[in-house]
C-alpha cells in the first residue's frame, strides 16, 4: 500500500490558486482555513500574507500591500530556504523586491509625481517533486473544477 502524500489538499490548492490562477483572494480563503486547522502556523500565515499583499497591490492598495508583505516577510524569516516543498528563499527575495517598489510610493501616499509601481506578480517555486506532481495534476483540471468551492 502506497504511503499518503504529506501535503494537505488545501495547501496544494493554495499553490495552484497562487501560481496558475493568480486568484489571491481565494488563496487567502483557502490558506486561512488551513492556517486555523493546523494551529495557526507562522509559515502558513506568512504565505497567506504574501497572497494578500499581491491582492492589495493588484487593487492599487499600495500601503496595504506593503504592510502585508512586510508582515509576511517577518513570518517567513524564521524558516529555512526550502520548507514544505517550497523555495522560501526565493519567495523572501520576491517579497523584498516588491517592498522595494512599494514602500516609497506607499510612504508618500501617492502624493509625489512618480507613477505608482506596476503590479508584478511572482510565483511560489515548488522544490519537491511530489508537491509539483500534485500541483500539476490540479492545474491540469479545467478552471471551473479547481476553482469551485464545493468542498
Amino acid at each position: 500500500m502506497a504511503a499518503a502524500h504529506p501535503y494537505d489538499e488545501k495547501f496544494v490548492r493554495f499553490i495552484v490558486l497562487f501560481n496558475v490562477d493568480e486568484d489571491y483572494f481565494e488563496c487567502h480563503e483557502v490558506m486561512e482555513e488551513l492556517w486555523l486547522e493546523e494551529g495557526r502556523s507562522t509559515l502558513y500565515q506568512g504565505l497567506l500574507q504574501a497572497a494578500v499583499g499581491l491582492h492589495h497591490w493588484r487593487n492599487d492598495n499600495f500601503s496595504g500591500a506593503a504592510k502585508l508583505f512586510a508582515q509576511g516577510e517577518s513570518k517567513l524569516a524564521a524558516y529555512p530556504d526550502e520548507t514544505s516543498g517550497l523555495d522560501l528563499g526565493q519567495l523572501r527575495a520576491d517579497i523584498a523586491d516588491s517592498l522595494a517598489l512599494l514602500r516609497p510610493y506607499a510612504a508618500s501616499a501617492g502624493t509625489d509625481a512618480a507613477a505608482p509601481p506596476a503590479f508584478r506578480p511572482f510565483r511560489l517555486r515548488v522544490t519537491d517533486e511530489r508537491l509539483r506532481s500534485l500541483t500539476d495534476a490540479l492545474a491540469a483540471l479545467p478552471a471551473s473544477e479547481r476553482l469551485g468551492r464545493d468542498e
